[in-house]
C-alpha cells in the first residue's frame, strides 16, 4: 500500500520530514517497509529537451509524413521523421534524443522510414506520460528555450512515497485520511505543531429535479446504500493535479469521472462505484441478491456465472455491477457517457469476502470493504465526489443525495476504569493522556468521572468492542517503547509430564532425519476430489470448508499419505526423482455419533508419514540400490522398536489395497488401534498425481505410538559374560510358510535360550520343486549363567527342527 507524502499534507499540516512522518507511522502500529522518492514521470524524462523545428518537409514516398531538421541545441540540426499533423517548422517541440528511455520503456534508436534515416523522436502529451492526448505533437510557447530539459521546462520533481502495510483490524488505516488522523493523535500527544483539515462538503447543493431512485431489497446485505444523479458531464481527461495525485501511488489515470471514484478511494477509504446513468434500465437502480446462475459481463471483459449468495446493482433487467467487488462493461463510464449516478454504500463485510473469494477477484473496493468500511462515511464520500466530478467535468446535480439507511450503525458504549487501564498498561500514564488520545481519534465522552469514563467508539474502529480494545488504541498511540519494563519477571512453573510428548516426537524426528529422511510441511487443506475413490478415507467423511479458497483447497485432509504423493510429484516433476521425506501433522475427518450412521461429530489427531520413492545416485558409500518395499518396513520396524514395540508382538494385516498394492498394517497389543500401515503405494493412485515411479508409505498413529511409549519400562541388564553359539538351517518350506510364522515357532521352542533369529537367504529355482523354496536361517543361541557345550546347542538345534518339521512339513537340506 503506498501514500504520497504531498497528498498527506492536504489532510495535516505538520513539519515533520518523510521520513519523519515513516517513524511515527511504525511507533502508532502502522508497518512502513520502505521510504522512496520518486520521479513524477518514471525516469524524468531523462534525455528529452526543448527543441525547435527548422524546416518541415513532405516525405516524397508518404502521403502523411514529414522530414524535419530539429535543433535541439546541440550544434547541427538533426534529421528526424515525423507523423503528426500538426508539425511545422518554427515550433518549439519537446524532442527526445537517441537512447533516450521514454514511458513504457520504449528506447529511441536511429531508424530508417521509408529510405530516410531519422535520429530522434518529436513527442506527443502521451508518449512522455505527461497525458493521453495523440492527435499531435505538443507544440510548446515560443518564448521556450531550445535546449532546456523537459525535466525542469515541465517543473517535473521528485516526490516521497511511504509503502506499508495494514493488518487486517486496521482498514481504517487504508487511506490518506485515515494515516493523517492517526499521526495527529501522535502529534497532539508529544505536543507537536500540527492541524487536522477534513475535505468540506458544504458547497453540495440539491439540485432541480429528481434522483435516480433506488430499492433496496437486500438490507441485510446493503445496511447502508447512496445515490446522486449528476447530469450533463464532459468525460475526459482528468485535471494534471488529479492524475499526479493518482500517479503518484501507482494508480493509471482512466477518464476524470473514474479518477474521481478512485480519487476519493485512496482519500477517504470509502470505495465508490459511478454508472453511466443512462445505461440504467427502467429508472431504478435496484439491490439485490443475484439469482442462482445469472450472468454478468465485469470490467475485465470475462462473463462471471453469479451466486444466491451474491450481492448485485442491477436496472430492471440485468445486474450492472457485483455490489462492493467489480463493475459491469455495460454499466461503465466512456466517453460518450453524459449523465452519471454516483453509489456511496456500506456492504455487508461477510458477503463481500465469500463473492470476492468465489469469484476469483481482489479489488480495492473489496478489500476494504471485507475488512469493514466505516458505514458513517458512505454519504459523505458521495458528496465529496459529486463536488469533484463537478469541478473536472462539469455538469448540474440532480436533486438531493438519495439515501437507503433504514437502521444507522450505533457506535459500541464502552465503559472505562482508570486504574484497570494503567494495570492492563503497566504504568500509570495519567487520565489527560488518554483524553487525549481517545479525542484525537475521535471517541466521544458520554461521561466523565476522576475515575473513569464512558465513551462512544467511532464506527471506522471495526474491532473495538471492550476495554481491553481502548487500552490497546491508547497504548499503540502512546508508545510501547514509553513503557518501562518491570524491575521483577513473575513466571509459573509447571510440571513436565513423562515421558514428555514433545521430547518424543523431536527423537523420532531425529531418527528420521539421521538416516536421510527430509522433513516436508504440508497444508491441512486439501482437494476434495483426492477421496471420491478412496474407501479408506471416503468423501462422506471428510471435513468440508464453509467458504474455501478454491476446489485445490476444499476439505481438511484425512491422511498425509496424499500430500506425501503431492510432495513427489512436484519433485519428479523438477528432475528430483529420488527422495525419502516425512512429516509430522493433523489429520481431520468426520466421526459418527453414538447411533452409528449419522456423521456429525469431528476427529482430529496427529500423524507421522514416510515416503520414499526413486533410486539414490551411486557415491563411494552408497550402491545406489533401488528404493524397495523392504527398506521402508525396515525403517519403520526399526523406529517401532526403538520406542518400545516388540514387532514378535504386533498385531498385523493386510494394508487397505486402495491405498497400498501391497502392504500390512500393524494394531497395538491388547487394543484394535491401529498403529501404523505402510506398504507399496496403488499404482492407479500414484497415477492420478501423474506419478509412473513406485512410491513407499507408510503412516504411523502419533496417539497409539504414543501410548506405546508409555507403556515401554526401560530395563538395564548387565551384559552377557557368556559367549553366544551361531548355527545355521537350510530348510525346504511350502511357498505358503513365511518367515514370520517360523520366527514364532522357534522363539516358542527356543526359550530363553534362543536369542535371535534371522533370514539370509531365500532360493526358488534350479533343484527346487514346484511349490517350494529354500530358506536359509541363522540362529543365535546364548545362556547367560553359563558356556553353551554342544551337546546343549544340538539339543536345541533338534528342538527347533523338529518343530519346523511338525508344523510346517519342513526338510533339511
Amino acid at each position: 500500500m503506498k501514500l504520497s507524502y504531498n497528498w498527506l499534507k492536504d489532510y495535516l499540516e505538520t513539519d515533520l520530514t518523510p521520513q519523519e512522518v515513516a517513524d511515527a507511522m511504525t511507533s502508532i502500529g502502522i508497518e512502513v517497509d520502505a521510504v522512496e522518492e520518486q520521479e513524477q514521470i518514471p525516469g524524468g524524462l531523462a534525455g528529452v529537451v526543448v527543441a525547435e523545428v527548422v524546416e518541415c518537409k513532405e516525405h516524397p514516398d508518404s502521403d502523411h509524413l514529414h522530414i524535419t531538421k530539429v535543433n535541439d541545441g546541440t550544434g547541427e540540426p538533426l534529421t528526424v521523421i515525423c507523423g503528426a499533423p500538426n508539425v511545422a517548422a518554427g515550433e518549439k517541440v519537446l524532442f527526445a534524443r537517441l537512447g533516450t528511455v521514454l514511458p513504457g520503456d520504449f528506447k529511441i534508436k536511429k531508424s530508417k522510414i521509408r529510405g530516410v534515416e531519422s535520429f530522434g523522436m518529436i513527442c506527443a502529451e502521451d508518449e512522455l506520460g505527461i497525458g493521453n492526448n495523440h492527435d499531435g505533437i505538443m507544440v510548446l510557447p515560443e518564448d521556450a528555450v531550445v535546449g532546456t530539459p523537459a525535466k525542469e521546462y515541465l517543473k517535473l520533481g521528485t516526490e516521497a512515497v511511504i509503502e506499508y502495510e495494514i493488518t487486517a483490524n486496521r482498514v481504517d488505516a487504508a487511506s490518506h485520511w485515515g494515516v493523517a488522523r492517526d499521526i495527529y493523535a501522535y502529534l497532539k500527544l508529544n505536543n507537536l505543531p500540527c492541524k487536522l483539515k477534513f475535505p468540506d462538503v458544504s458547497a453540495f447543493k440539491a439540485g432541480k429535479g429528481e434522483c435516480i431512485p433506488v430499492d433496496v431489497q437486500t438490507p441485510d446485505g446493503a445496511p447502508r446504500y447512496t445515490g446522486i444523479t449528476i447530469k450533463g458531464v464532459k468525460v475526459g481527461p482528468s485535471p494534471e493535479w488529479l492524475q499526479q495525485k493518482l500517479l503518484s501511488i501507482g494508480q493509471r489515470p482512466v477518464n476524470n469521472v473514474v479518477d474521481v471514484s478512485n480519487f476519493v478511494l485512496f482519500e477517504l477509504g470509502q470505495p465508490l462505484h459511478t454508472f453511466d446513468a443512462d445505461m440504467i434500465a427502467g429508472g431504478k437502480v435496484i439491490v439485490r441478491r443475484a439469482e442462482e446462475g445469472e450472468k454478468i459481463t465485469t470490467l475485465d471483459e470475462i462473463e462471471r456465472t453469479l451466486h444466491s449468495t451474491d450481492i448485485v446493482i442491477a436496472n430492471s433487467e440485468k445486474p450492472m455491477c457485483i455490489a462492493g467487488v467489480f463493475g459491469g462493461i455495460d454499466s461503465g463510464v466512456t466517453e460518450k457517457t453524459v449523465n452519471v449516478f454516483v453509489e456511496g454504500a456500506y456492504f455487508d463485510p461477510v458477503s463481500i469476502r465469500k463473492t470476492a473469494k468465489t469469484q476469483g477477484l481482489q479489488t480495492d473496493a473489496s478489500f476494504r470493504y471485507e475488512r469493514g468500511a466505516d458505514p458513517a462515511i458512505a454519504a459523505y464520500a458521495g458528496k465529496r465526489a459529486a463536488l469533484l466530478i463537478q469541478e473536472v467535468a462539469g455538469g448540474e446535480i440532480v436533486g438531493d443525495q438519495v439515501e437507503f439507511y433504514p437502521e444507522p450503525v450505533e457506535k459500541k458504549v464502552i465503559d472505562l476504569d482508570y486504574e484497570r487501564i494503567f494495570n492492563f498498561i503497566g504504568k500509570n500514564i495519567g487520565k489527560e493522556t488518554v483524553e487525549t488520545i481517545l479525542t484525537a481519534l475521535n471517541y466521544e465522552f458520554l461521561e466523565k468521572t476522576d475515575k473513569g469514563a464512558k465513551v462512544a467508539a467511532p464506527t471506522y474502529m471495526i474491532d473495538v468492542y471492550r476495554e481491553c480494545d481502548v487500552v490497546e488504541e491508547i497504548l499503540r498511540v502512546y508508545g510501547y517503547n514509553n513503557i518501562d519494563l518491570p524491575m521483577h519477571m513473575k513466571m509459573s512453573v509447571n510440571a513436565t509430564p513423562s515421558p514428555e510428548p514433545e521430547a518424543v516426537r523431536n527423537s523420532i524426528s531425529n531418527f528420521l532425519a539421521s538416516n536421510g529422511f527430509v522433513e516436508t510441511m504440508n497444508n491441512s487443506l486439501t482437494k476434495g476430489a483426492y477421496y471420491d475413490s478412496l474407501q479408506t478415507f471416503p468423501a462422506d467423511k471428510c471435513v468440508h470448508i464453509v467458504n474455501p479458497l478454491s476446489s485445490d483447497l476444499n476439505v481438511m485432509r484425512q491422511t498425509l499419505i496424499l500430500g506425501g504423493l503431492e510432495v513427489v510429484a512436484y519433485n519428479i516433476n523438477r528432475q528430483m526423482s529420488s527422495m525419502k521425506i516425512f512429516e509430522y501433522g493433523s489429520v481431520y475427518s468426520r466421526k459418527p455419533e453414538t447411533d452409528g450412521t449419522t456423521l456429525e461429530g469431528y476427529e482430529e489427531h496427529t500423524c507421522f508419514s514416510l515416503v520414499m520413492s526413486g533410486n539414490p545416485d551411486k557415491t563411494w558409500n552408497s550402491d545406489g540400490r533401488k528404493t524397495n518395499y523392504f527398506q521402508l518396513k525396515g525403517y519403520l520396524e526399526l523406529l517401532l522398536k526403538r520406542f518400545g514395540a516388540d514387532m514378535n508382538q504386533l498385531f498385523t494385516s493386510a494394508a487397505p489395497s486402495d491405498i497400498f498394492s501391497e502392504g500390512v498394517a500393524y494394531e497395538l497389543p491388547g487394543s484394535k488401534k491401529q498403529l501404523a500401515v505402510m506398504g507399496t503405494v496403488n499404482p492407479a493412485l500414484a497415477k492420478k498425481f501423474g506419478i509412473k515411479q513406485p512410491v513407499f508409505a507408510a503412516e504411523i498413529s502419533w496417539p497409539v505410538l504414543f501410548e506405546l511409549v508409555k507403556r515401554d519400562k526401560v530395563k538395564f541388564t548387565e551384559l552377557p559374560k557368556f559367549p553366544e553359539v551361531r548355527r545355521d538351517l537350510a530348510l525346504l518350506l511350502d511357498e505358503s510358510v513365511s518367515y514370520a510364522d517360523l520366527q514364532k515357532a522357534a522363539f516358542k521352542s527356543g526359550k530363553k535360550l534362543l536369542k535371535s533369529v534371522s533370514l539370509f537367504d531365500v532360493y526358488r529355482g534350479d533343484k527346487i520343486p514346484e511349490g517350494k523354496k529354500q530358506y536359509a536361517l541363522s540362529f543365535v543361541l546364548q545362556d547367560p549363567d553359563k558356556t553353551l557345550v554342544d551337546a546343549e546347542v544340538e539339543k536345541m538345534m533338534e528342538k527347533i527342527l523338529s518343530t519346523f518339521q511338525n508344523q510346517f512339513g519342513a526338510t533339511l537340506r
